[in-house]
Formats: C-alpha cells, sequence, structure tokens
C-alpha cells in the first residue's frame, strides 16, 4: 500500500513536468552565497557576474514583507548591489546598505531587492574570482563551480 503510494505520487509528478518542466535557475539569491574555493585564495568573495544572457521571471514566492525582512538580515547587501550593477540594473545604485532600520521599513525598496533576488535569472554568462581572475561558466542557468584537480 505504501509502495503503491509512492508509485502514483513518482507517476503524477512525472507527468506533471511533462506540462511544467523543471528549468535551473541562476538567480541573484544564489550567487549572494557564492565564493571561489581555490585552494590559497583568501578573497574569493564577492564573484563578479559577466552574464552574456538573462531573462526576468515571474518570482516562485510573491513578495511577502515579513519573508523579506528576515532574508535582508542575511543577504550580503553589498554584494547584491554590485551584482546587479555588473548585470547593468540601477534599481539598487543610490541603495544605502549601511541603513538597515530604514531599509527594513521600506516597501519599495524590499519590493526592488525582492525582484532582483528572486526574477532575474542569469542563463548563460561567467563569475569571475576577485583574486585568481579563475572563470566558472554559467550553462543553461547553472553555474559550474567544480575546481579542477590542481585547485583542490
Amino acid at each position: 500500500s505504501v509502495i503503491v503510494f509512492l508509485i502514483l505520487n513518482f507517476i503524477f509528478f512525472c507527468r506533471s513536468l511533462e506540462k511544467y518542466p523543471l528549468k535551473a535557475k541562476m538567480r541573484l539569491i544564489t550567487h549572494n552565497m557564492l565564493k571561489c574555493n581555490i585552494k590559497g585564495i583568501e578573497n574569493g568573495y564577492p564573484l563578479t557576474i559577466e552574464a552574456e544572457a538573462c531573462e526576468e521571471v515571474e518570482a516562485d514566492n510573491p513578495f511577502d514583507m515579513d519573508f523579506m525582512k528576515g532574508l535582508l538580515r542575511k543577504v550580503n547587501l553589498d554584494t547584491l548591489k554590485s551584482a546587479a550593477a555588473n548585470l547593468g540594473m540601477e534599481d539598487l545604485a543610490e541603495l544605502n546598505t549601511k541603513d538597515m532600520p530604514t531599509l527594513l521599513q521600506n516597501e519599495d525598496i524590499l519590493k526592488a531587492i525582492h525582484h532582483i533576488l528572486f526574477e532575474i535569472n542569469i542563463e548563460s554568462g561567467k563569475l569571475i574570482c576577485p583574486e585568481s581572475g579563475r572563470e566558472f561558466l554559467i550553462a543553461d542557468g547553472i553555474p559550474n563551480m567544480l575546481l579542477h584537480e590542481d585547485e583542490v
């Protein structure tokens, strides 16, 4: 009975993929957490983005003020601001990242940050280590952060 349930759920999942295929997404929330892990690198964060193709999509999660307030405390805003600038987006150009109380109360700013974090997908391009210049390719929305044997 449990096995039948699991099989039926698996079949339902597979059929739903036909209608709604999963698509890899390299969002700026992901970029905010990535760093260069090459042996000996001390300044591997933040990675510079050189995007060849980006797309704007609808966020999987709608804007929620409380969620964004909690998330804002975990996101490196200077890195996000830099990433947005790398992509030619000036939405955060005037953002004062040191004034957290004001940011947490400004719904328009939180909506702009939500948009940049969750609705911008980098389809192709590269991430570049600020110290070594090592390039990590992004293909089909997936950053390849695998290191070469001599970099481990």
